[in-house]
Formats: structure tokens, C-alpha cells, sequence
């Protein structure tokens, strides 16, 4: 079983990692939008692109019965990065 404190540990060492490979969450969100937006015909927010990518977590999630750690822990990484381009959504408006 692993503690809620392991777990954001671990989806923290997550998302660093993530981050020094892909590129911060902000700029890679905003990439992954820009070539949703074609694909689905409708605009998208960075912060969507977060909850998309939390909701194939939770479909993963359901169809393991909810045991597998690693989609746990990145769901709660997808959770973070998405609140993280929401406040900097929020600060953009009213810069």
C-alpha cells in the first residue's frame, strides 16, 4: 500500500523529471493544445490538456481496478501541472 505522502513524492520526482525532458508544463500543455485544436476542430486550454490527460488515468485506473500505482501517481502529477498553467492562465489575463 502506498501512503498518500509516498505517492506525491513520487508524482513531484515526476513531473521534475517530466519537465527537464519534455519542457516545463506550461509550454508542453500549450504545444500539446496547439495540435489538439486541428485534431478536434474546438479550441484548447493548457489546463484542459491536464484534465484530458487525468481523465485517460482515471479510465486506466477503472479498468485495473484501480491497482496500478504508477497511473495514481501520475494523476496526481496531471492535477498539479494543470492547477500550476491555471494560475499562470490567471496571471497572462491580467498582466
Amino acid at each position: 500500500m502506498m501512503k498518500r505522502a509516498d505517492l506525491l513524492q513520487a508524482a513531484k520526482e515526476a513531473v521534475e523529471s517530466r519537465g527537464k525532458a519534455y519542457a516545463p508544463p506550461s509550454g508542453n500543455f500549450r504545444r500539446i493544445a496547439a495540435l489538439w485544436e486541428p485534431i478536434l476542430g474546438i479550441p484548447v486550454e493548457p489546463h484542459e490538456v491536464a484534465l484530458c490527460l487525468a481523465a485517460l488515468k482515471i479510465a486506466r485506473l477503472v479498468e485495473a481496478d484501480g491497482d496500478h500505482p504508477d497511473s495514481w501517481i501520475d494523476l496526481a502529477g496531471y492535477a498539479a501541472c494543470g492547477a500550476e498553467v491555471t494560475t499562470e492562465d490567471d496571471n497572462d489575463a491580467t498582466s
